[in-house]
Parts: structure tokens; sequence; C-alpha cells
């Protein structure tokens, strides 16, 4: 009898290389920048998964909108008249953009995002410490839509999967493009969405994404996304740090300063850790004297 074949380990290929990484690490936490990845294609990440995916999470995990919408809105968007998962499945013709929230509640999808992470955990800890509050976001958009201008509190990197997308950003902490009241009502429970002026256009950096390329997003840069021509699939994979809780700590005691007719100053960027105003707002909290 002929003895069974043998066949060699499949190598387990990164999806950040060494160059990519040693670039996160060149420009983390506040720098955006373009990396190169390889995750093009993966089962979990097709249409149809997504759309599965999308009706086991949580309806609170979901937010679906139309996606021919300028790139200022005032709350949140009009519905599209579909389901979530209509939506997805349709996206090519559903005009509409969908993000499906916290995937890591889906337990492949968890794996897929923590094997993300642990890639370029050892950079992020080496600049901001421990790396806290794992999340994903997925991003089906059909063709031309727009994501309107907005800010998000987590450090992220924007994987592009499926399509091409151009991201335009601001500087984070610049109260030109995002007043300090804006980011206290956002911390305090407001919305995310952000008042536009065009006059901030010239001003923005766009970050043209093509599949196999990934797009780092500093804390709170407010920023739009325009989608190409083909509809697209993109990954946010998302982490906190003790120094993004201690900023948004820091504006939620702003704001309630603010409210007893004080004029505070904004809390400091990276590398200030805003250690008075945010263990001030935690000791108030515990003391449940906050409303938070």
């Amino acid at each position: 009898m002929n003895a069974p074949a043998r066949f060699p380990e499949l190598e387990i290929r990164p999806v950040f290389d060494a160059a990519a990484r040693a670039r996160f690490a060149a420009h983390y936490p506040e720098a955006p920048h373009i990396l190169q990845h390889s995750l093009t294609s993966h089962p979990l990440l097709e249409i149809e998964a997504l759309a599965a995916l999308a009706e086991q999470l949580p309806l609170a995990s979901v937010e679906y909108n139309r996606g021919d919408l300028p790139i200022g809105v005032t709350g949140k968007p009009g519905a599209n008249g579909l389901s979530i998962a209509e939506t997805i499945r349709r996206v090519e013709e559903a005009e509409s953009w969908a993000v499906l929230k916290n995937i890591e509640q889906v337990g492949a999808y968890r794996e897929l995002l923590m094997g993300l992470l642990e890639e370029i955990r050892p950079e992020i800890e080496a600049a901001t410490g421990r790396m806290l509050t794992p999340q994903g976001f997925i991003f089906v958009s059909s063709p031309r839509a727009v994501t309107p201008y907005h800010f998000d509190p987590e450090h992220n990197i924007l994987l592009q999967i499926r399509g091409h997308k151009v991201m335009t950003q601001f500087p984070a902490g610049d109260t030109r493009f995002v007043p300090d009241e804006a980011h206290e009502t956002y911390h305090a429970g407001g919305p995310r969405e952000l008042a536009w002026d065009d006059a901030f256009l010239p001003h923005g950096r766009r970050f043209a994404l093509s599949p196999g390329e990934a797009l780092f997003v500093p804390v709170m840069a407010p920023h739009f996304v325009e989608n190409g021509p083909a509809s697209s699939v993109s990954l946010s994979i998302t982490w906190r740090s003790e120094w993004s809780y201690r900023e948004s700590d820091a504006r939620i005691f702003n704001a309630l300063l603010r409210e007893r007719g004080f004029s505070p100053k904004a809390p400091g960027r990276w590398p200030q850790q805003n250690y008075f105003k945010a263990y001030a707002f935690r000791a108030l909290r515990r003391l449940g004297l906050t409303g938070a």
C-alpha cells in the first residue's frame, strides 16, 4: 500500500505585513495614513454572509439609510424602505449605505476582528497602552453613496475589501471644523453627525481607497465618505485606549462646567492625558451626580 501523501503546512499569511506594521507604528495614534492589507476576500465578507449577519445582530446594532445624501445632514438620514438584509442583498441598486455594528457579538466575526487586532497589538500598546474595547463595523454601500460628515470616538483602521471609496478627513481637535460644544454634546449622548460648511472642503485631506488598502482614522477626526461607481464593502477594526477614554470623560466634565456658566478649556490631544478633568468626572459619576 502506498504511504499517504504528505502536504506541507499551509503558510498563514498576515493581513498586515512587516512594512504595514512599521508604517502604522510610525504614524499612530494621531496621523492618518494608508496601509496595505491582504484581506481582499474572505467568506465572512461576502454579500450573502453579510446579509445573514445583519439578521443575527440585534436591531440596535444595524443602521441603514438612503445613500443619495449631501455631505452634511441634520440628525439621522431617512430610511430607504427596505429591510437591512434586503438593503445588503440589493446594494447595487438600493441607493443606500448600511453599517453592521459590533460584529464581535457573533463568534466567527469576533475571531476575525481579534485576529486582525492581534497583528498590530504590539504597535498599539507601545504607543497608547493597553488596547481596550475592541469593536468591529462592516460598511456596505451602493454606488455613489455618501456617508455624511461625522466623527467617531475610536482608534480606527478602515480596510477596503470590495469597490472603491474616498474618505475626506479633517484634523482632529481643530475647532475650525468641530466646535468644542459639539464634542461635549456627543460625549454626553448626542449625535455624531456634524454641521457642514462648504468652506471646510479645501482644508480636507482626501484618501482614495481601493481593495487591499486600509486607512487609519484618528480618534474624533471629522470625515465624510463618498463611494465609487460600484458597490463597496469595508471593514473597520477599532479599539479604545485609556487616553481616548480620558479625553471623552474630560469633554463630558467640560459640558457640566459649561452648563454652570463656565467657558472651559478644551482637553489636550495626544500625548496629553487630561487626568484632572477625566478623574473629576469619574468621581462625580460614581457619586451619581452627573446623570451619566
